[in-house]
């Protein structure tokens, strides 16, 4: 099974810019969706955004317009471009792909939108 990692989480003002990346252990390039979720504390894993091989993207409502996510499957990797971040976007951060009825799960990386 294609393990997940993610990085490129931390601490940053409001109104600055992250990138994540999500790294597979092998090839993603069977994978028809892939996507970023974040969970908030006490809550259940909303989906941020999805991206299908032929790079077709969608995305929640509250990020629109400033997150970007994008694939790279000569990489095995996706991302996800951060900007304009707010204090509501703090949250854990899961890179993630349906397999069945059930969800592969990287292990998360933690976002901190804060002055």
């Amino acid at each position: 099974q294609v393990q997940l990692v993610e990085s490129g989480g931390g601490l940053v003002q409001p109104g600055g810019s992250l990138r994540l990346s999500c790294a597979a252990s092998g090839s993603i390039s069977s994978i028809h969706v892939m996507g970023w979720y974040r969970q908030f504390p006490g809550q259940q894993r909303d989906m941020v955004a999805l991206i299908t091989l032929d790079n077709k993207a969608v995305y929640a409502d509250s990020v629109k317009g400033r997150f970007t996510i994008s694939r790279d499957n000569a990489v095995n990797s996706v991302y996800l471009q951060m900007n304009s971040l707010k204090p509501e976007d703090t949250a854990v951060y899961y890179c993630g792909f349906p397999v069945g009825l059930s969800m592969n799960w990287g292990q998360g990386t933690q976002v901190t939108v804060s002055s």
